[in-house]
């Protein structure tokens, strides 16, 4: 593979966000040293580089991220990221490995985009300054803080889904625990608490912060903010 165009800006290095951890961890989590072979390109969004006609040549929805392959092929998405490099390795198995897997492992990432990522990501686009009037053209607050109730509702679905399991989808680490992480990290920056009650997500987290493919990401996000720091 070729590079990554992910998101990045003065307030946070391209790989802290939600999104390029969703899309960083596939890497990680294979043995193949995919980490190590791929390129992290930097947008800043702060500046609305994922607006220009320069990125959306690269992408139409004007999102990211965006795995861009060595003979040229553009891979939008995570969810498609991971699908791609799920195939290449089947050992990951982060989409599953039988029908039924596949089928649970797709509902359950789908559900943490609408019900949580996405719900942290239109609170931040619309109930805060966002990423600063340049950018955020049209804000509509009441939608943004009903978002903002529908995040913490799906912090409490996915509490209640995971007093009963290890993962978020089952027995085993997948695509769909990936999603979740993604908007754990998100809440955080927009300081969106995950409740106090809220102990199985709390206590499922904190493991998911321990798994080496995590880890792995982490010292990478860190040596990039201490090489920034350093300019």
């Amino acid at each position: 593979m070729c590079c990554v165009w992910s998101q990045g800006a003065e307030r946070y290095p391209a790989s802290i966000g939600g999104q390029p951890q969703r899309q960083g961890l596939p890497c990680c989590q294979s043995g193949k040293g995919w980490l190590s072979k791929t390129e992290f390109v930097p947008i800043n969004l702060w500046k609305g580089e994922h607006k220009k006609n320069e990125f959306l040549a690269i992408n139409y929805s004007g999102t990211l991220p965006v795995l861009e392959l060595d003979d040229g092929t553009l891979i939008a998405e995570c969810t498609a990221i991971t699908q791609y490099l799920d195939a290449l390795d089947p050992s990951c198995a982060l989409t599953g490995t039988t029908p039924e897997e596949k089928g649970i492992i797709h509902m359950m990432t789908k559900r943490a985009e609408i019900e949580f990522l996405d719900a942290v990501s239109v609170y931040f686009h619309h109930a805060t300054p966002g990423l600063g009037p340049e950018v955020e053209l049209y804000q509509n607050p009441e939608w943004g803080n009903r978002m903002c109730d529908k995040a913490i509702r799906g912090m409490h679905y996915y509490d209640r889904v995971l007093q009963t399991q290890p993962y978020v989808a089952g027995d085993a680490f997948s695509m769909a625990d990936m999603a979740v992480i993604g908007g754990m990290i998100f809440a955080a920056l927009v300081k969106l608490p995950v409740p106090a009650e809220c102990n199985a997500l709390r206590e499922w987290y904190t493991r998911m912060q321990a798994r080496s493919s995590v880890q792995q990401w982490k010292a990478m996000v860190d040596a990039e903010r201490a090489c920034r720091e350093r300019m």
